[in-house]
């Protein structure tokens, strides 16, 4: 699926004009990113991915609680976003974001994985975690649930689940 978005700052002559692909941005309520980062029970240099990381708000509370974080993002203009976010929140060394489909990354070097999905790619995203991340990797997933796997824990619509 393809269509352009254009993105207007109001008050500056600035026009994005960017072919967009995937799901519109939706960002991660702010009150559920300490819950998301308890959940992931992150330790001293443990790396997480962020698959659609938007705006960078929770690879910033990665990076606070100790981890190294790693977002993958396919629209520019967030892409910039995050990485103004992050530099401006002093975790450069800490907090990245990578321009692209995450579909295409290798994730089984993470400790960690979170998502904000949408319900469509659950299924086949599923299969790709199963297949790549290691024993005792964590997946975080914000409102919608993987359709076969049992979480091991969750709170209202957060949903915690761990690699055999």
């Amino acid at each position: 699926m393809r269509w352009f978005s254009f993105i207007v700052v109001a008050g500056s002559a600035l026009l994005l004009l960017s072919l967009y692909r995937g799901a519109f941005f939706v960002p991660t309520r702010r009150k559920y990113i300490p819950r998301i980062v308890e959940l992931l029970g992150i330790q001293a240099g443990e790396t997480v991915a962020d698959l659609g990381s938007g705006d960078g708000r929770l690879l910033i509370a990665v990076a606070e609680a100790g981890g190294v974080a790693h977002g993958f993002e396919h629209n520019p203009f967030l892409v910039w976003r995050a990485r103004r976010n992050v530099r401006r929140a002093g975790f450069e060394n800490k907090a990245f974001t990578h321009h692209g489909n995450f579909w295409n990354e290798d994730l089984s070097s993470f400790n960690a994985v979170v998502i904000y999905g949408i319900p469509y790619i659950m299924g086949r995203l599923e299969k790709k975690l199963l297949a790549e991340l290691r024993p005792g990797a964590r997946v975080v997933s914000n409102s919608f649930p993987f359709p076969t796997w049992q979480p091991t824990a969750a709170h209202k619509r957060v949903y915690l689940y761990r690699q055999p």
